[in-house]
C-alpha cells in the first residue's frame, strides 16, 4: 500500500515560535517537486511533543489541502494516554489524510499487552490505514515481533516503522508478518540494507535536505540494482549520521536553514539550536550529498 522515500518532515516557525504556514507550504511544494513519495506530519521531528494538538491540526490540514492526492500525507496521532489517542484519531480522521503513523506510547514503558490494547483501541477510532512506529530509544519501550504479528491481523494496520536499526528485527518482522505488510526503516543509515533485504521503504528525516536522492535510493534499491544504490548511499551516509550529532531535529533545522529552505531554524523549548561548533560539520555533510547551500 505504501513504498518508498517518506518524509518526516519538520516544521518551520518563526523567530518568535509561531509556526511559519509560509514556509510550510514552500517546503511541500519543494517535497512534491522533489518526487517523495509521501510525507509523515507531526512525527518526532516535526516537534510533535511541543506543539499545541489545535496547532497540529491546523498544520495537517493545510499540508493535506495542499498535497490534495498527489502523494500520500500520514498523520502522526501518538500519546501516551490511550483514550487521548483515540480522541485525537477520531479528530484528524475528518481531515484529507491518507492513514495515521501511531507511535508506541512513551514514558509509562506498558508491557507487550498494553501496547497490543493501546494500538487496537487507536486503530478502532479510524478506518484508515496505521502503521505502527516502533523507537525504543525515543520511547523506553520496544514493540516486539511477537506483538506486531497479532497487531497484523487487525485490518487496518497496515505496516510499520521499525527504528530500530536491527537487519535480524526485519528478518523476523518478515517471517512473522503477513507478506504485503508494509515495512519502513525509521533508521536513514541503515535504509539502504533494510530495502535490500526485503524492507519497502523509509521514512526518513534525511531526505527532509535530500528528497529527491533519498526518493532515487529507494528506487534503486527496491529495483535491485545494488551498485548505484550503494554509491548514492556512501554519498548520504555523512547526513545519514550527522544530522543526528544533536537531538533530531535540531540539525535538519539548521541545514535547511543553511539550503534557504526555511526562514529561521527556530525549535522550541526544551530543545535548542544547534550549537556553532557542528555547522561546518553539517556543511562538510552537505557538500558530500552534492547539495547547494
Amino acid at each position: 500500500m505504501f513504498s518508498g522515500s517518506f518524509v518526516a518532515l519538520v516544521t518551520p516557525m518563526l523567530p518568535d515560535g509561531e509556526i511559519d504556514y509560509k514556509g510550510l507550504e514552500q517546503l511541500v511544494s519543494f517535497h512534491l517537486q522533489q518526487g517523495s513519495d509521501g510525507l509523515v506530519i507531526m512525527g518526532t521531528t516535526a516537534e510533535a511533543a511541543t506543539i499545541s494538538f489545535p496547532e497540529q491540526l491546523e498544520i495537517i490540514a493545510r499540508v493535506a489541502g495542499q498535497v490534495s492526492g498527489q502523494i500520500p500525507v500520514l498523520a502522526g496521532n501518538g500519546t501516551n494516554a490511550t483514550a487521548e489517542g483515540v480522541a485525537r484519531t477520531r479528530q484528524l480522521d475528518k481531515l484529507a489524510i491518507d492513514g495515521f503513523l501511531t507511535v508506541t506510547p512513551f514514558y509509562n514503558k506498558p508491557m507487550q499487552k498494553g501496547l497490543l490494547a493501546h494500538f487496537q483501541q487507536v486503530a478502532a477510532a479510524t478506518a484508515k490505514p496505521v502503521l505502527l512506529y516502533n523507537v525504543p530509544g525515543r520511547t523506553g519501550v520496544d514493540l516486539l515481533p511477537e506483538t506486531v504479528a497479532e497487531l497484523a491481523t487487525t485490518a487496518n494496520i497496515v505496516g510499520i516503522k521499525e527504528a530500530t536499526g536491527s537487519l535480524a528485527r526485519l528478518a523476523e518482522l518478515q517471517q512473522r508478518c503477513p507478506a504485503d505488510f508494509a515495512l519502513f526503516s525509521g533508521d536513514d543509515a541503515t535504509s539502504l540494507a533494510f530495502m535490500q533485504a526485503g524492507g519497502h521503504g523509509v521514512i526518513s528525516v534525511t531526505a527532509n535536505v535530500a528528497p529527491a536522492l533519498l526518493a532515487r535510493l529507494c528506487r534503486l534499491a527496491r529495483s535491485g540494482q545494488t551498485e548505484e544504490a550503494q554509491t548514492l548511499d556512501d554519498m548520504l551516509q555523512g547526513l545519514h549520521h550527522q544530522l543526528f550529532i544533536e537531538s533530531n531535529p535540531i540539525p535538519t533545522k539548521w541545514a535547511l536553514q543553511r539550503m534557504a529552505l526555511i526562514e529561521s531554524d527556530f525549535i522550541r523549548l526544551p530543545l535548542t539550536q544547534l550549537e556553532p561548533i557542528h555547522h561546518g560539520t553539517i556543511e562538510q555533510a552537505l557538500q558530500q550529498a552534492g547539495l547547494q547551500f
